[in-house]
């Protein structure tokens, strides 16, 4: 179904006149805002909506009489504000009808997440990500873009069939690799850990997928991560953060009085590789001393047995962790002196990002969120310590979603389709008769 005036009139309307173009776009936008804000807000009586959107009773009234119809809410518990009058019935966010589907590229998984419109994840799938061995490659491991999309068709199948299964209708899927995006023409631009460059990632996932895919977008996996991030830490009113994710990469959303940092090309966020030290270790991506060769991953990895199980890219992103607290908790040397110059060069980049973009919080994701116990107190003690002004301080925390976070980013972001226009979900009843 489209937001247009002739759209088909949904089961029960009858038939009527198409409305004005400009009142369709009116209530188009109507029904957006009731939308969004029970999606943000939580249940509400129509009484309490009106009151608080400034529509009209009437026209909260049939607002909610359409997104009724369009599966988008439903009806909840009474609501008791201790106000005089008769209480109100809750309306609120339907679970049953649409989801969304994110899907994270990590140079060690792939990551995917079904998320419903009310928030609840239906599906997560996490497989290890598909290399072939190649010397001529720095750490032995290449990634051949078909071998991965191959996988990557597979994960969303699955998660397709698990929302028909459900009844769900997929508003769209957005794929999270870790590099800029080539956001006109749907391709990864740099991927360096992964070794891609201008990989039609858009096309050749649709091409796999098949004519009836839902639609599909790309966006970069931090960026992906910091709006996932960001609700939570908004309720509080931090509306300006660094989402900081470790991995064999590094990299940064970063948002800026709520909205997504982008930059003019894509490639705002690739702290990874600010140059640290001009003499320093090659990067990937070509330079020397980049951030990311202090702080990645690999660095941790480099201080282990070769033959250690960590350091097997076949073993999961989540058993490595977990493998590597064992060691800590049984007092491994080599991981505390490691974890100790950790702190000491992630504050290094950190106390850049500080004093440029002055945000009110970073979050540390990635394998830094896993270790935040042992990370975030002593980052947080030392970027005190080099404060300028006391009323610039900048709040450190843990990610509270951990690995998933890039996945439930990108359904959130599939699902804001239908936040921007409801009238793109098919009404309920043809839904329920398919």
């Amino acid at each position: 179904m489209t937001s247009s005036a002739t759209s088909s009139p949904g089961p029960g309307r009858g038939s009527r006149r198409a409305a004005p173009v400009g009142h369709a776009a009116m209530r188009s936008a109507n029904l957006s805002l009731l939308l969004r804000h029970l999606h943000t807000r939580g249940g509400r009586s129509r009484a309490t909506l009106a009151q608080e959107t400034g529509l009209s009773k009437a026209s909260v009234t049939s607002l909610v009489s359409d997104l009724a119809e369009l599966g988008l809410v439903q009806e909840g518990q009474v609501e008791r504000r201790g106000t005089v009058g008769r209480p109100g019935t809750e309306v609120r966010i339907s679970p049953l009808h649409v989801a969304g589907i994110g899907l994270e590229l990590n140079v060690d998984y792939l990551a995917v997440c079904l998320r419903d419109l009310a928030g609840e994840v239906r599906f997560t799938s996490s497989v290890p990500m598909p290399y072939v061995l190649d010397a001529t490659v720095a750490d032995g491991r290449a990634y051949p873009p078909g071998l991965v999309l191959d996988r990557v068709a597979q994960q969303l199948a699955e998660s397709l069939e698990v929302a028909s299964r459900e009844g769900l209708w997929v508003a769209g899927v957005t794929i999270a690799p870790p590099g800029p995006i080539d956001y006109e023409g749907g391709s990864v631009r740099v991927a360096a850990n992964l070794g891609w460059t201008d990989v039609p990632l858009g096309e050749e996932l649709a091409a796999r997928l098949g004519p009836e895919h839902p639609a599909l977008s790309l966006e970069n996996d931090a960026k992906l991560s910091a709006l996932a991030e960001a609700p939570r830490l908004a309720r509080r009113g931090i509306t300006d953060l660094v989402y900081l994710t470790g991995d064999m990469g590094v990299g940064a959303g970063i948002l800026a009085e709520g909205r997504l940092i982008r930059g003019w090309s894509g490639f705002s966020g690739e702290v990874g590789h600010i140059g640290l030290d001009p003499a320093g270790v090659r990067c990937r991506c070509g330079r020397r001393g980049c951030w990311e060769t202090m702080v990645g991953f690999d660095t941790v990895l480099a201080v282990l047995d070769e033959d250690d199980p960590a350091r097997s890219g076949r073993l999961p992103m989540l058993d490595r962790l977990e493998h590597l607290r064992v060691l800590l908790e049984a007092g491994d040397p080599r991981l505390h002196e490691r974890f100790t110059l950790l702190v000491d060069d992630l504050v290094r980049g950190i106390g850049v990002l500080v004093d440029v973009l002055n945000p009110q919080a970073i979050v540390l994701g990635g394998y830094f969120g896993y270790f935040a116990d042992l990370l975030v107190g002593r980052v947080q003690s030392a970027l005190d310590a080099r404060l300028l002004a006391a009323d610039g301080r900048v709040e450190v925390s843990g990610s509270a979603l951990g690995l998933d976070a890039a996945a439930i980013g990108g359904a959130a972001a599939a699902l804001e389709r239908v936040l921007e226009d409801p009238l793109l979900a098919p009404p309920l009843s043809a839904d329920a008769s398919a």
